[in-house]
């Protein structure tokens, strides 16, 4: 059995479709000006994010969502913990041009876990 870790990604709601698209497979490419891809290490930093960040956000949709996926822990080590914060705040930095094949580690599908809606938000709830 493969050894894995349990990473969370916060996303807005045009990352959220993208995702969707791939099947729940992999994370899209950064957007230029994005130099890395940062998976959060724990459930409570990401939900953090995806509700004070994401959710009052115009370019997220007004919306933040908590994703969840396994990495395969052997390939993932390479990367050193940032703590960027709190103690609770703790992320891998992974080079954009690294995404690519840090979405081949992937175990299984990307799930998503929690929904947080802005004030501004318009349309259906998704989650």
């Amino acid at each position: 059995m493969q050894n894995t870790i349990k990473l969370y990604r916060p996303v807005g709601k045009k990352e959220l479709e993208l995702i969707a698209e791939s099947g729940f497979k992999v994370y899209p490419p950064r957007l230029d000006g994005q130099p890395i891809f940062y998976p959060i290490m724990n459930f409570d930093y990401a939900a953090q994010i995806a509700k004070e960040w994401n959710a009052p956000d115009a370019f997220s949709g007004y919306c933040g969502f908590v994703t969840a996926f396994d990495i395969d822990a052997d390939y993932v080590s390479k990367f050193e913990v940032q703590n960027v914060g709190g103690f609770e705040h703790n992320e891998l930095w992974i080079p954009a041009e690294e995404l690519a094949v840090f979405n081949t580690h992937i175990v299984g599908n990307i799930e998503v876990l929690a929904a947080f809606y802005g004030d501004k938000y318009v349309g259906e709830k998704i989650y």
